[in-house]
């Protein structure tokens, strides 16, 4: 698949996780929409992790000529939505709460800040 192809898929997986996550942290949580939208929320979140791996580091350092320092959030994506799941699923609000305040921030707004910086694809894709 072409790298530009997957850029188009991950904003066709993160532009709606975006919003939805947006919308759940000002919302009340535990009501039946915001366990309805976390459901949507967190496979949209798994999905955009996957397609990312797959798509090249385009600046700094690579590890094996393909991941880059971004591909942390990746990782971390796959590790804190699982994770938050089965917070929630065993009632601890707190640390559910701990990991997708986390995911929002690290997953969302740094890495997004990252992928639109320039000399990355998404910048390039968008803005030239």
């Amino acid at each position: 698949m072409s790298y530009e192809r997957l850029a188009w898929l991950h904003l066709g997986t993160i532009l709606p996780a975006f919003a939805i996550g947006t919308a759940l942290l000002f919302m009340r949580k535990g009501t039946p929409l915001h366990k309805l939208l976390g459901r949507v929320y967190m496979p949209l979140m798994l999905a955009t992790a996957v397609i990312t791996l797959l798509m090249p580091a385009a600046v700094g350092p690579k590890l094996f000529g393909h991941f880059g320092f971004i591909h942390i959030f990746s990782l971390l994506v796959l590790y804190s939505v699982p994770s938050a799941y089965l917070y929630a699923r065993r009632g601890d609000v707190a640390r559910h709460k701990k990991e997708m305040v986390g995911l929002y921030i690290g997953g969302m707004l740094i890495a997004g800040s990252l992928a639109f910086m320039p000399g990355r694809m998404l910048n390039q894709m968008l803005f030239h």
